[in-house]
């Protein structure tokens, strides 16, 4: 049989307790959602500020379908690049305070094309650990000689910073990262810059509309910024829709409409998104109290989980992982909580490092203080089965 090796490959990955399957939703994006016929109370979106389904952006897109149509029908650099899109690029760009911005259909187009534009042969990219696989993708097809620093360990980026000769130099990171919800020391990194003539690309895919400011990220939230800043937010999470845009000073962005290959080389994304997307960013400026909420919600999960052979890791944001080990035993626990009503998804190698299997706890401004209690009491009485 022609692909009998891939089978042997599928059947060691579920033995393994690897193999992953798609759930099928029936509903739109919620604290409560309907998986293949039932309702659950869901803990697995990355839609933060509850914003995927508000009305305002439905009717938003709705009157910019009107108008626009629902495809783009070309490249942004051919036929593709439309009112709305060029309106919401100045409105990002004025967001988190850069010269201008430049829409990508998504965030893994982002870092591959942001990262593949700006260094190339000769060039090194120093990239940490714990690194979106985009950021990690978009290294290793840019050409440039890339560097992998231990998580968080700015002594050892330093030191590889020190020796690795170099035409041009580019930080990747995380702002705040996606598995473990912890934080990038940004103004750190920063300094590295400074000190070592390097760049710094920010992937703010999880910071975007929660952090900071208004909800400017996670350069607001240290009250920090540079010319040596190169900032990547996502749309499809806090901002509730889709796509993604990569902010700079000018030359940067214009570097990148002209050479990244995953904006020239690809449909620009139908201009009734940008509409909605003007809405939502209308909506998280002028709407604190959604991470005020977030802030709340956080607060109510940490005092009430009482783990002890479970780890809970150290986060301030809606990312709060809850590191079981074991990628079957991580399986069984995400089973035993949708048996009783609740959708945790199971988180599991390679998309974190073996040993470290997780449920990625995800709140969402939308959760009510009593969901999320009810999440925690389930959690502690789960361990302490477990144990028995």
């Amino acid at each position: 049989m022609p692909y009998e090796g891939l089978r042997e490959e599928l059947a060691r990955l579920d033995a393994a307790g690897l193999l992953r399957r798609r759930r099928v939703i029936d509903s739109p994006q919620g604290p409560r959602v309907r998986v293949e016929g039932r309702e659950l109370l869901a803990f697995a979106s990355n839609d933060y500020l509850g914003l995927a389904s508000h009305p305002a952006l439905m009717q938003a897109a709705a009157e910019g379908a009107a108008r626009f149509g629902v495809g783009a029908g070309a490249a942004h650099l051919v036929a593709g690049h439309f009112q709305s899109h060029e309106l919401l690029e100045q409105a990002l760009a004025d967001f988190v305070g850069q010269p201008a911005a430049l829409l990508f259909s998504t965030g893994y187009m982002a870092n591959l094309g942001a990262v593949q534009a700006l260094v190339g042969r000769g060039d090194a990219v120093f990239s940490d650990q714990l690194n979106h696989a985009s950021l990690n993708d978009g290294a290793r097809l840019s050409g440039a000689l890339s560097h992998r620093y231990r998580h968080g360990d700015l002594e050892h980026l330093a030191t590889l910073l020190q020796t690795a000769p170099a035409r041009r130099r580019l930080i990747l990171s995380d702002g705040v990262f996606s598995m473990d919800g912890d934080i990038a020391p940004l103004p750190e990194l920063l300094e590295l810059c400074e000190r070592y003539d390097a760049w710094l690309l920010l992937d703010d895919a999880h910071g975007f509309g929660v952090l900071g400011s208004e909800g400017r990220g996670t350069p607001s939230h240290f009250r920090r910024t540079s010319p040596r800043l190169i900032y990547m937010g996502t749309l499809g999470k806090a901002a509730g829709v889709a796509g993604a845009f990569v902010a700079g000073p000018a030359e940067v962005v214009e570097i990148l409409l002209q050479r990244a290959h995953t904006y020239v080389f690809t449909t620009a994304a139908p201009a009734f998104l940008s509409c909605a997307l003007l809405e939502s960013l209308r909506l998280i400026r002028q709407e604190s109290w959604r991470r005020d909420r977030l802030l709340r919600l956080v607060r109510v999960l940490r005092d009430r989980l009482s783990l002890s052979r479970w780890q809970l890791l150290s986060s301030q944001t809606p990312i709060q992982p809850v590191v079981v080990g074991d990628p079957r035993e991580a399986v069984a626990l995400s089973r035993a909580l949708e048996a009783r009503g609740f959708w945790a998804p199971a988180i599991r190698p390679p998309t974190v490092p073996a040993g470290t299997a997780r449920l990625r706890i995800s709140l969402s401004a939308a959760h009510e203080e009593a969901d999320v209690a009810r999440l925690a009491e389930e959690l502690n009485e789960l361990e302490r089965q477990s144990g028995n």
